[in-house]
């Protein structure tokens, strides 16, 4: 990969970054919104310091430790990514209440239409925002979109020092034994 520098990190401020999505996904996980390394490389939880996919991978999600460019992969495997909020920014307290309400109208609209088994909200901040439910926690929620179930999960970022990977990886393997539960064995 290309090394970035600052210019092209900022030259890529409030882009978008497509989906990874099919219909009927087993789990589609969440993040608040697109960084600028993301926005800059295309991909998904890009930044070096995000623990997405390692955590991804040692909580039994994928059968080896994807890279964010091969992103691709996780339909097959059930899996897809989206956001709250779609536009790209350094930091997510960038964003107003109104993105996050709005972020969470239009996600319901996209699970709607996707109908994945599980919505996983990597942020109980970015969820508790953009549902309006501020006194949930992380975990399963009461809250469903049509028939697919909403678990919330910690933020992989770096930033948050709160989880470190190896808890962080336990809480997003409750949520794939749940996924497991409904689909049978993968």
């Amino acid at each position: 990969m290309t090394r970035l520098g600052p210019a092209d990190l900022e030259a890529a401020r409030d882009r978008l970054v497509p989906d990874v999505v099919a219909d009927g996904l087993r789990v589609l996980f969440c993040g608040i919104n697109p960084g600028l390394m993301t926005a800059a490389t295309g991909h998904h939880f890009a930044r070096p310091g995000n623990r997405f996919w390692p955590v991804l991978h040692r909580s039994g999600f994928t059968p080896r430790l994807l890279k964010p460019s091969e992103q691709h992969e996780l339909p097959a495997l059930g899996l897809g990514i989206t956001n709250v909020v779609a536009r790209a920014t350094a930091r997510a307290d960038e964003l107003s209440a109104q993105e996050y309400r709005e972020g969470g109208r239009i996600l319901t609209a996209k699970v709607e239409r996707l109908r994945p088994r599980w919505l996983a909200v990597v942020g109980v901040t970015a969820y508790r925002t953009a549902f309006g439910e501020r006194r949930a926690v992380i975990g399963p929620q009461e809250r469903t979109i049509g028939d697919t179930r909403i678990w919330v999960l910690p933020n992989p970022s770096g930033l948050n020092a709160h989880w470190t990977a190896q808890t962080m990886a336990a809480a997003y393997a409750e949520l794939r034994a749940a996924a497991h539960g409904v689909d049978g064995p993968s």
